[in-house]
């Protein structure tokens, strides 16, 4: 029965109090997060190559009372006028631009009394012409005080976003001991690649963050970033920027097609802007990672014990093409095009080297990686491919990002489903059990279903046990536990 005494007879509707609210383009893909008596809310919003407008919903961050639903306080990501970082958006397009929601889960330090924000980039995300600036607090780790929502501290990740790398999972709380220094930190995975690592309590960078000249669009209207920030530690934990070294080059024949399809492409490194294609020229920018590679919403796992984090992440090239907009689909000036999307694949194969997924275990004291290994083989789709006939493919990892769970002794994964992110023939059901100390696979078995969700584990009446759910096309979703015979 819903609790008659909170909100309107049991219920709080999100969307009161929204500005420029739109039924479907704004709902909820996270839990809310709950710190004591306070319950805090996100907002997902509807993105994409296309968007229909440059003005959505503003993914406004709110916190009601627990126990009455009562509105306590709300973090505007887009600044209004008189607030902080709204002069960061030029021509006044923070009065219109949406987005910037939160649409992974949000992290609390209790002890605290802080929230971390992992927020996403701005309406459009490939185009920024009509947002100039840096825009905060888009593609930014916030963090806010939970009694308040007032802004403690904030780091913006990649300034005036256009390529669609949010911060995509909850930010990882770990303690660790840097240079016999006990930090208290937060790691954010992001899509590019990068962990990004802070104290925080403080908000500064443990290692340097250093700002880098990256490519400038030469769309017109854009006004991209001369500057990026990058993390000098820890390093990327996958492939970024596009070159022929990252090309897949398994045979001479498999090599000789890649470069072939990659000739029709602009290569170039991390942060290369989108282009619009011109006749007889390059058909867009073939772009590493993708879209919807790096990490993405499965998250990282991190040992509270060693302070190791172990992210899984895939390998998989995507191209960026841009074309003027007509009025019937957009009123921005320029969308997605013709030719946007995953690349040919020669001779079937991924277009760049193995692994296709992998999984990096980096050690948040010193920032160094501890090892770095393929998730798995590569799935029969590739294996079977006449092109690979007497390659070796045991470890050339599965293009689904593996869902962790870390334990004192153990790092279990399923194989991903590749539902939202994962490349062609992607996922599989298999669960694996690793060595966390050298990433050797100790044990593997076959679920029902490709995993959809990260493991997880409790202990009940002397026996612990893991949960797995898992999809079946044909049968359904189902969670399937395991356990050993004699609970150890």
């Amino acid at each position: 029965m819903p609790v008659s005494t909170f909100g309107n007879k049991g219920l709080v509707d999100l969307f009161d109090g929204l500005e420029r609210a739109k039924e479907g383009e704004i709902g909820l893909t996270s839990p809310p997060t709950v710190v004591k008596n306070i319950v805090v809310v996100g907002a997902a919003l509807k993105n994409g190559t296309a968007p229909a407008s440059k003005t959505n919903v503003p993914g406004d961050v709110r916190a009601f009372d627990v126990r009455t639903g009562k509105l306590l306080w709300t973090f505007h990501t887009i600044p209004r006028p008189g607030e902080f970082g709204y002069d960061t958006w030029k021509d006044s397009s923070a009065e219109y631009t949406g987005n910037t929601g939160v649409w992974a889960p949000i992290s609390a330090d209790e002890e605290l009394g802080y929230l971390y924000l992992p927020v996403e980039s701005p309406t459009g995300d490939y185009y920024g012409g009509h947002r100039p600036g840096n825009g905060l607090f888009g593609e930014s780790l916030v963090c806010l005080d939970v009694n308040t929502g007032n802004r403690i501290w904030h780091f913006q990740l990649i300034h005036h976003g256009i390529w669609d790398w949010d911060p995509p999972a909850a930010p990882n709380l770990v303690d660790v001991t840097v240079d016999g220094k006990k930090i208290k930190a937060v790691a954010q995975v992001i899509t590019q690649g990068f962990v990004y690592a802070f104290d925080r309590v403080t908000g500064q960078p443990i290692w340097p963050i250093v700002e880098r000249p990256v490519p400038q669009s030469d769309i017109p209207g854009e006004q991209t970033s001369p500057t990026q920030p990058f993390p000098t530690k820890p390093a990327p934990f996958d492939l970024q920027g596009t070159s022929a070294d990252v090309l897949n080059n398994l045979t001479p024949e498999i090599y000789a097609e890649a470069q072939k399809i990659a000739s029709r492409y602009q290569v170039g490194p991390l942060f290369t802007p989108p282009i619009v294609p011109k006749e007889g020229g390059k058909q867009g920018v073939l772009m590493l990672p993708s879209v919807n590679a790096g990490a993405n919403w499965e998250g990282a796992a991190v040992d509270p014990e060693t302070g190791i984090l172990y992210v899984g992440s895939v390998t998989d090239p995507w191209v960026l093409a841009m074309a003027p907009a007509t009025p019937d689909r957009s009123d921005m000036s320029y969308i997605g095009g013709r030719g946007a999307g995953r690349p040919e694949r020669p001779l079937g194969l991924p277009l760049v080297r193995p692994p296709w997924g992998r999984i990096t275990a980096i050690d948040m004291n010193t920032g160094e990686h501890v090892w770095m290994k393929a998730n798995g083989p590569a799935p029969d789709a590739y294996r079977n491919l006449p092109a690979a006939k007497g390659l070796d493919l045991s470890e050339a990892g599965n293009p689904a990002i593996a869902m962790l769970l870390v334990t004192r002794t153990l790092l279990f994964t399923g194989e991903g489903a590749g539902l939202v992110n994962g490349a062609p023939n992607g996922g599989g059901p298999t669960f694996r059990v690793f060595d966390k100390k050298t990433g050797k696979i100790l044990h593997e078995m076959k679920m029902p279903g490709l995993t959809s969700g990260s493991p997880m584990t409790y202990f009940w009446r002397g026996k612990q046990y893991i949960v797995l759910a898992t999809t079946n096309r044909t049968e359904g979703a189902e969670l399937v536990a395991l356990t050993l015979p004699n609970g150890n």
